[in-house]
């Protein structure tokens, strides 16, 4: 039996390195986005619109990105995905028009997806079954530790430089980084190709470390995402779910914060220590998939989430609104950081092994658009009603997507005896 530690530490460098690289250099520029382009004139709704260009690539760099895997395999596409972000990035440091810098942001955003999309396949063909979860929430971690640190690390590049341009350059070092990593590293598609050369290693696993990612498309992307309507359209669109209600957190806490009357400093506190529970949480996630199923991560994460929107929707004009807004924020931390790795998981668990690429090409566009919608759902019914029933929307979602987990996990999710 092949042990977790063993392969971890193996392709761990490889595999966990650039995404670290590039999540400190997106989770550094993220939150400027909108600054530097109200810097060079945007309004602030025009503002937004740009940043939402980031979500908008990603959303349609997905299914490319799956074609594109398929047939120059993931190392490569990271390359291309590395170049292509740092040709955006300096694009947008040196934007002479609004139109640049948002084409520009959307390029990185189609260069994370095909950047996180390689990254996926090589996983979901690479990782024996019985520790899947804990190396894909080490992958899920590793994002977030680069989206958590980000920030902090933008905030002293404007300390030290005095301009919001010192954060994209701080990125394009990562780029840089990321892409001569990959190019003169070791390649751990040829070393997983030479482990299955290896008739010895493949016996004695008992759980065969599967063939390698293909590079020449059989069935094509959008035949892929046909031939597997059934998954996508039952399990994929409660994955969305728990991808909207991820993304609501975000949003919801900082304005209800507001609506309340806590100022900037209390919000980013509550929220810091919300990201802090959730960060501390991800590799549990793992570790609970792995050992009781899939399942036992989702139901509880979804749960958790779904509830907390709900109480939190009934608390805004509670003499106890302020306790009760930390409690429900540390709440959702611990339910989302549950969730950590499990939809990169579940993708991996239901794709085709012969061809995963061109699949989860289409399982992170439903996820991503699930993330996308959210925000822009709870802002128009927070618009047309108010923050409580938004809120409470949420956490119907929650609810909803827990019973979609239920009824479909099992179905769609291979069993298996514990290890």
């Amino acid at each position: 039996m092949v042990r977790a530690s063993s392969v971890l530490w193996k392709f761990g460098p490889m595999v966990y390195l650039p995404t670290l690289l590039f999540s400190l250099g997106e989770g550094a520029v993220v939150p400027l986005i909108p600054v530097i382009a109200a810097s060079r004139g945007a309004t602030l709704a025009s503002a937004g619109l740009i940043a939402s260009a980031l979500v908008v690539g990603q959303l349609c760099g997905n299914i490319p990105a799956g074609w594109l895997v398929s047939r120059v395999g993931e190392r490569y596409t990271m390359v291309i995905a590395g170049v292509l972000s740092l040709i955006g990035v300096i694009a947008g440091a040196l934007a002479p028009s609004l139109v640049v810098f948002t084409v520009a942001v959307f390029v990185v955003g189609m260069s994370a997806a095909a950047f996180g999309l390689a990254r996926h396949a090589f996983m979901t063909t690479r990782v024996p079954l019985e520790f899947r979860a804990r190396a894909l929430s080490l992958l899920g971690g590793s994002f977030r530790a680069g989206m958590f640190v980000g920030p902090f690390l933008a905030a002293a590049l404007l300390a030290v430089f005095h301009t919001e341009n010192a954060a994209l350059w701080f990125f394009s070092v990562c780029l840089v980084a990321l892409v001569l990593l990959v190019l003169f590293g070791p390649d751990p598609e040829a070393q997983a190709a030479a482990a299955d050369r290896e008739p010895a290693e493949v016996e004695d696993t008992g759980e065969a470390v599967s063939g390698s990612i293909p590079t020449v498309e059989r069935a094509g992307v959008f035949r892929t995402m046909w031939r597997n309507r059934g998954v996508l359209s039952r399990l994929g669109l409660a994955a969305a779910s728990l991808s909207a209600v991820r993304s609501a957190r975000q949003v919801v806490l900082p304005l209800w914060g507001v609506s309340i009357g806590l100022d900037a400093s209390s919000i980013a506190l509550v929220v810091g220590v919300s990201g802090a529970i959730d960060f501390a949480l991800f590799y549990a996630s793992g570790q609970v998939m792995d050992r009781f199923g899939r399942l036992w991560a989702a139901l509880p994460a979804m749960v958790l989430m779904g509830l907390g929107f709900l109480t939190l929707s009934l608390t805004h004009d509670a003499d106890t609104r302020v306790l009760w807004f930390g409690m429900i924020a540390a709440v959702l931390g611990v339910g989302n950081g549950l969730s950590s790795g499990i939809l990169l998981t579940l993708g991996a668990d239901v794709a085709p092994q012969s061809e995963p690429a061109a699949f989860l090409g289409s399982w992170r566009t439903l996820t991503d658009a699930g993330g996308a919608v959210a925000p822009l759902l709870f802002s128009g019914i927070a618009a047309i009603s108010s923050l409580a029933i938004g809120a409470a929307a949420m956490g119907a979602i929650g609810i909803l997507g827990a019973v979609g987990f239920l009824r479909f996990i099992p179905r769609f999710v291979p069993r298996r005896p514990l290890p």
